[in-house]
């Protein structure tokens, strides 16, 4: 199916009822199931025992654990194995491109202890443009001044390696090369050239992380007036949505997606995230897999990519805790919508008062290969903890070191002392939710002092 035809689908999509589109989800899964079970060998044998005539809730639950550890198994391209992949993402160059002019190579972080690889195809790729070019926008207005605008968009992102903001950014650069209407700026830059580059470029849409967008609106010379500035990657909070708000003067909204499933809700007029449901199956569930009602908040969700079939996810683990709606929206839209508890992190505040986003330190901390899971903990203002999953906590330490100073002097930030923890990363024992970045100026934890 072309990029036309998905288009095509994805309209009609909207026009569906409730019970059409759980109709489409069913033939659309059951298509998904039997690709999945003749071609990979890792859902045959999981299969075995599951019948044609089958519910959703038959199916055995997946996580990224044991899907990357079967990850040869998995994949539905004989051709394509993770040794070629490593071989293939070696090369920074190859960032967009696809391997064996098929699929796209894009990698997860290690928010949940283990970093993924995630293949798009052709098909997955058309479904992910068709939601993006239908349902982006929260309101027809802004769509129409950002078409009047010569549809210019800047994304304030990781601007290297091989994740799903840069990876398709550079894809569609390299499809549409003459095109000069869309650019991606390093989210670590300095500040000065940040802005240099946005007040340059003037965008229609500007879009980043929430807490990256807020430290930017501090910046008076920063002078963008965008028709809307789109958030993702991190909880768009009241008070960020309202600042963003006061200084670019346009509509704030954002989305709920992840490189797995694609775009899984996009919001409307009326703030709310309606599921995508013809592309992608959300199950709240709780921590032994059971739903969840509609209203109750779950531990956890299942997800199933309907339109992925060279890596299909079939009830895979994400561990995002959700509300699932299904009362009428005031937006007209007939689809099930979600609250999502995002993540939460920190800005961290320096001597001088400098801000650092929490994202700029996540995206350090996820390159190096060696770290597992993290967790980085402010202890003052020029004291700070690292947490760390590894083989060889040194070793990842060191790299860490290396690589967090380098940063922080870029940022005219020194003599910050950075010690490993003796504990693991973990969740906060009251809430349960789980901070990557976070200030913690009470807390004494036994410390092992690396300071270099």
């Amino acid at each position: 199916m072309g990029l036309i035809d998905t288009m095509i689908q994805t309209h009609k999509g909207d026009m569906m009822s409730p019970n059409e589109i759980k109709k489409l989800q069913y033939k659309r899964l059951k298509k998904l199931v039997q690709y999945a079970r003749k071609n990979s060998p890792f859902f045959k044998e999981l299969y075995k025992d599951v019948g044609d005539d089958f519910r959703l809730e038959d199916l055995p639950p997946t996580n990224k654990v044991a899907m990357m550890e079967n990850f040869d198994t998995w994949i539905t391209d004989s051709n394509i194995t993770m040794e070629r992949i490593n071989e293939f993402t070696k090369d920074i160059e190859n960032v967009g491109r696809m391997i064996d002019d098929k699929y796209l190579i894009f990698k997860t972080s290690c928010s949940t202890g283990n970093p993924a690889t995630i293949l798009y195809d052709k098909k997955n790729i058309n479904v992910a443009s068709a939601v993006a070019a239908l349902r982006s926008f929260a309101r027809k207005e802004d769509f129409k001044k950002f078409m009047k605008n010569g549809k210019r968009t800047a994304g304030v992102f990781a601007n290297y390696g091989f994740y799903l903001a840069c990876g398709m950014s550079r894809y569609l650069q390299l499809q549409m090369p003459r095109k000069k209407n869309k650019i991606t700026i390093d989210v670590n830059a300095p500040e000065e050239q940040i802005i240099k580059e946005l007040n340059e470029f003037n965008p229609s849409m500007l879009s980043g992380y929430p807490s990256n967008l807020a430290l930017l609106s501090n910046f008076k010379e920063l002078t963008i007036k965008p028709d809307v500035v789109i958030t993702g990657g991190e909880l768009l909070t009241d008070e960020i949505r309202h600042k963003l708000k006061e200084k670019f003067g346009c509509y704030v909204q954002t989305h709920y997606s992840c490189t797995e499933a694609g775009e899984i809700a996009c919001e409307c007029s009326e703030k709310h995230l309606h599921i995508n449901e013809d592309w992608v199956i959300v199950e709240p569930v709780d921590k032994n897999n059971n739903p969840v009602g509609f209203g109750v908040r779950s531990d956890k969700v299942l997800i199933t990519n309907l339109s992925n079939y060279i890596q299909p996810f079939i009830r895979y683990e994400l561990t995002d805790r959700i509300i699932v709606h299904n009362e009428k929206c005031n937006c007209g839209k007939n689809s099930c919508w979600l609250e999502i508890e995002g993540r939460t992190d920190d800005i961290l505040e320096f001597e001088n008062g400098i801000l650092i986003a929490p994202m700029s330190f996540y995206k350090i901390l996820e390159e190096i290969p060696e770290i597992k899971r993290f967790q980085l903990i402010q202890k003052s203002s020029n004291k700070l903890e690292l947490r760390l999953l590894a083989d060889n906590k040194e070793v990842a330490f060191n790299k860490a070191i290396k690589d967090l100073q380098e940063f922080l002097n870029s940022k005219d930030i020194h003599d910050v002392e950075l010690f490993l923890s003796d504990e693991l990363p973990q969740a906060n024992k009251v809430s349960g939710k789980f901070n990557h970045i976070y200030k913690d100026f009470e807390e004494n934890n036994k410390t092992l002092s690396l300071k270099k």
